[in-house]
């Protein structure tokens, strides 16, 4: 992959892998990354909707490599995941990574082991694997972007989303810490809070909104791909989408 960028293609010749990229913000992300020209790899736990995103990305006459596996729990491959994108491509030139759970919606004094065990997993222990094994070829690029989908509940505690909000907490200080040590070469780390967005995470809080009220994941997107331009120069930041 060499060469100059088409007009318009700002990202051609790049490398992206968003995880959580077969629905909501993920999947609108990775979306609109191919349109700026990036070529994707795309995890999920679901094939089939790891499918769908592969379809829409084709459709824009992009290209995707897709990878189905379960962030929380094969770790293993997680860990091979680095090793794996250096060899094919040399460098990975942008992570988004937007997998996430919301875990149990209850008072912190009622808050299951089982609960705990899988947010922290799922929030937690799963971007710190993906830094561990993507750094590298991150640093391996002359542009290398990371961008980390966080929440307002991290830094505004609210009754009844303690084990949501700890989490993300946990996971903007991790995210601000590898940014500090990166500070000194080209790779830009930076947090992204998406705000109120019609996802399936966001109708299991909020069963009585009404989801037309709310931004749709392919309105907040292009501000999510804007993080990820050679051009960007902010780091360390927690960047507000909506």
């Amino acid at each position: 992959m060499s060469g100059r960028p088409a007009e318009g293609r700002p990202l051609e010749n790049r490398v992206a892998l968003v995880t959580g990229a077969s629905r909501g913000i993920g999947a609108a992300t990775a979306v609109e990354l191919a349109r700026l020209g990036a070529h994707l790899v795309l995890t999920a736990r679901t094939q089939g909707g790891l499918e769908e995103t592969d379809d829409a990305i084709r459709a824009l006459g992009g290209s995707a490599t897709l990878l189905p596996f379960d962030l929380a729990k094969d770790g293993d491959e997680l860990d091979l995941l680095g090793p794996s994108v250096m060899e094919r491509f040399g460098r990975l030139d942008i992570l988004v990574h937007a997998a996430g759970t919301l875990g149990a919606l209850t008072p912190v004094a009622h808050i299951m082991p089982k609960d705990w065990a899988e947010a922290v997993a799922v929030n937690l222990t799963a971007a710190w694997r993906l830094i561990r094994t993507l750094d590298p070829p991150l640093r391996a690029s002359d542009a290398g972007r990371a961008v980390i989908l966080t929440t307002g509940r991290a830094r505004e505690p609210k009754p009844y989303w303690g084990l949501y909000g700890a989490t993300k907490a946990a996971l903007e200080h991790l995210t601000a810490t590898w940014a500090a040590e990166v500070a000194g070469t080209p790779l830009r780390v930076n947090l992204v809070d998406p705000g109120a967005v019609a996802t399936r995470l966001r109708a299991k809080a909020m069963p009585g909104e009404d989801p037309s009220a709310l931004a749709k994941p392919a309105e907040v997107a292009p501000r999510i791909a804007a993080l990820c331009l050679p051009a960007e120069a902010r780091s360390g930041e927690v960047v507000r989408a909506a």
